[in-house]
């Protein structure tokens, strides 16, 4: 049996200039959020590019040319903050800075949004992105967690319980400990009886092989985690062997399903999901800012009575900000041809 994790390394690596086709979402990954007009200012300063915020990572590539791109995982991420940078697009301004650790070796990528008053560069990728951290029961091996509450098994969100198994015997000492078994849709959970405490929760994951082996106590379940948590091997008795058999066939088959399909645990949605920036049809009512034909006129040529006039309406009616903030934008692009 491969485990999952053998081909997934959308969240477990940084790549620059990846194919289309790793551009592409993989089974289990989900596109959040799609931002238009981002410059990736340390890499491709003055570039206007697209930022795509999956479950599983970042992907930014330009607009002019796609094949220059790069795919962020969020477990290389290791700090994001907002800072100052230079943006050959806006000058001075709020730009969002990753630190990432891949292979041993430390990235730093800095992504300004060219499109002033939008603070959904921020928000999006740095709430996907706690939603990642928050969520590694769905994908990490865990020994002795706060797994079990009053003998039954604290279910993760999305989590289904499809057999419970009494009378398990864990075999990781020579007088093995009686414990209960949890057979879930993305995870095995053992726990011992007398120490609740004692317990290992091992998601599909992780799983490397799921067989049926012989032991010095007859024949046993043996679970071989992936080497990237530690390649354990975790042994389980359950008799008699019929059940012992259903046990490892019901295993098996979640495990397939789990693996067409992998269940991150990564759960985040946008309120209101804006359109790219070229699919905006805007239609400016009379009462919008009126830009007077000038033979100097340029991206800087609104009033600053207009800009406060937008600002103000920004802050104090979040309903209608996005569609006011495309309105603003769609201007400044005119300005600009």
């Amino acid at each position: 049996m491969a485990s999952v994790l053998d081909a997934l390394w959308e969240d477990r690596d940084v790549r620059f200039d990846i194919t289309p086709q790793q551009m592409k979402t993989r089974p289990g990954e989900a596109l959040i959020d799609c931002l238009d007009s981002i410059e990736d200012t340390k890499g491709n300063n003055g570039d206007r590019g697209r930022l795509l915020v999956t479950n599983l990572r970042v992907i930014w590539h330009s607009l002019a040319l796609p094949r220059v791109n790069l795919s962020v995982g969020y477990n290389c991420i290791i700090n994001i903050t907002t800072r100052t940078a230079n943006s050959k697009l806006r000058g001075q301004t709020e730009a969002l800075y990753i630190l990432t650790k891949s292979n041993n070796t430390r990235f730093e990528f800095i992504f300004t949004n060219v499109v002033p008053g939008s603070p959904r560069l921020f928000t999006s990728v740095i709430a996907v992105h706690r939603a990642y951290e928050t969520s590694k029961m769905y994908r990490d091996l865990k020994l002795r967690g706060a797994l079990i509450q009053n003998k039954q098994l604290r279910l993760l969100p999305q989590e289904q319980v499809y057999d419970k198994i009494n009378g398990v015997w864990n075999l990781s000492s020579d007088q093995g400990n009686l414990g209960t078994f949890f057979i879930t849709n993305v995870r095995i959970v053992w726990h011992a009886n007398m120490n609740e405490i004692f317990n290992v929760s091992i998601p599909y994951l992780q799983i490397r092989s799921i067989r049926i082996r012989d032991s010095k106590f007859g024949l046993a379940l043996v679970i071989e985690s992936s080497q990237q948590t530690g390649g354990y091997v975790l042994g389980f008795k359950i008799d008699p062997t019929d059940k012992l058999q259903d046990a490892v066939k019901e295993i098996n088959s979640l495990h397939k399903v789990y693996s067409a399909n992998p269940i991150f645990g990564v759960e985040y949605e946008m309120e209101e999901k804006p359109q790219p920036l070229e699919e905006l049809t805007v239609e400016q009512p009379p009462d919008d800012v009126e830009i007077e034909p000038d033979e100097h006129t340029d991206a800087f040529t609104v009033s600053f009575t207009s800009y406060e006039y937008f600002t103000k309406i920004i802050i104090y009616s979040p309903s209608f900000c996005s569609k006011l903030v495309c309105r603003y934008v769609f201007c400044g692009t005119k300005m600009y041809i």
